[in-house]
């Protein structure tokens, strides 16, 4: 089973439109609504591909009882701490070309009370765990240290965690020793402090994110396919897309599929890279099953071409 954590969970609309034209009346071509959050993304893809999960957030309002709706139609265990503010709902853009822009609202804050409550749901079903995986922002009311905390709680359990997140909450996570970390590429750069322009910046980003505590690094670089530094090796894989429909999500997809093949090793990066080449050629964040993956297409290798510059360098 895979736990996951999402402390600042939305309600998502997507927009499929042709362009973006500002202070224009734009129709749009198709929409969905979905449960959102990196967290929430994950257990989505861990349901979709058959696996068992529970998803542990705090819901509020009309928008957090029709995102725990959605979640059960799913499959999803649901695991929700109850809070005082609404669940927060994102809008989300996507262009024909790819590009596309999101709109996120900043969620509600949470109590002392609702904070502690959320560490104890998360040690409630710990136990059956096989990884963890917290995700996504702070909502307003919790310390950047509050993931670090609960990694802390989660090794003392003796179960497997997996981070994905960005800035402080990062940095302070990463003195606590997370099993992985999954940055992409802005988040690793942030991290370092200096931009990547080869994936021999960012292998070297990779590895001081590991000296910085990380057990693992699983770094997304997008177009460029993904980085794997962990306790067996050094691997970059990528694979071929064809349409390029949505990336919300992608990531999250990607994370899913790196822990159900065990989150460890090349076969877990195939899996990896396999899941988020699948869930871009999906609309909107729609997950994609194990007949969307074709890891066979996957190329991956432990001789990195360093020079390689990325497609979408950071600044």
């Amino acid at each position: 089973m895979i736990l996951t954590v999402t402390p600042n969970p939305s309600l998502d609309r997507t927009y499929e439109v042709p362009s973006l034209d500002r202070g224009e009346v734009i129709r749009a071509t198709g929409e969905r609504m979905d449960p959102g959050g990196k967290g929430v993304n994950v257990s989505r893809a861990v349901a979709a591909a058959g696996r068992r999960t529970v998803a542990v957030l705090p819901l509020g309002g009309a928008p957090g009882a029709l995102v725990a709706d959605l979640l059960d139609a799913q499959g999803i265990e649901v695991a929700p701490v109850p809070v005082a503010g609404a669940t927060r709902s994102n809008i989300a853009l996507a262009e024909s070309d790819g590009v596309l822009t999101k709109i996120n609202a900043p969620g509600p804050e949470l109590s002392p009370a609702e904070q502690e409550l959320l560490l104890e749901t998360v040690r409630e079903h710990s136990a059956d765990a096989d990884w963890i995986a917290c995700c996504g922002s702070l909502p307003r009311g919790l310390a950047p240290s509050w993931y670090a905390d609960v990694v802390t709680r989660a090794h003392a359990a003796g179960a497997r965690i997996a981070l994905d997140t960005s800035g402080p909450a990062l940095l302070e996570a990463l003195r606590a020793r997370p099993d992985v970390v999954k940055p992409n590429a802005e988040e690793l750069a942030e991290a370092v402090g200096r931009p990547l322009r080869t994936l021999g910046d960012a292998l070297k980003a990779a590895q001081q994110l590991r000296d910085m505590g990380a057990q693992a690094v699983l770094a997304s670089l997008g177009a460029d396919g993904q980085l794997l530094l962990d306790a067996t090796g050094t691997y970059f894989a990528t694979a071929p897309v064809s349409t390029i429909r949505s990336n919300v999500g992608a990531g999250d997809s990607s994370l899913a599929g790196f822990l159900i093949a065990g989150g460890t090793g090349p076969t877990a990066l195939t899996s990896a890279v396999a899941h988020g080449a699948a869930a871009v050629q999906l609309p909107g964040s729609v997950m994609p099953t194990p007949q969307d993956l074709t890891p066979s297409t996957v190329t991956l290798t432990t001789d990195l071409p360093l020079n390689r510059l990325l497609t979408e360098p950071t600044s």
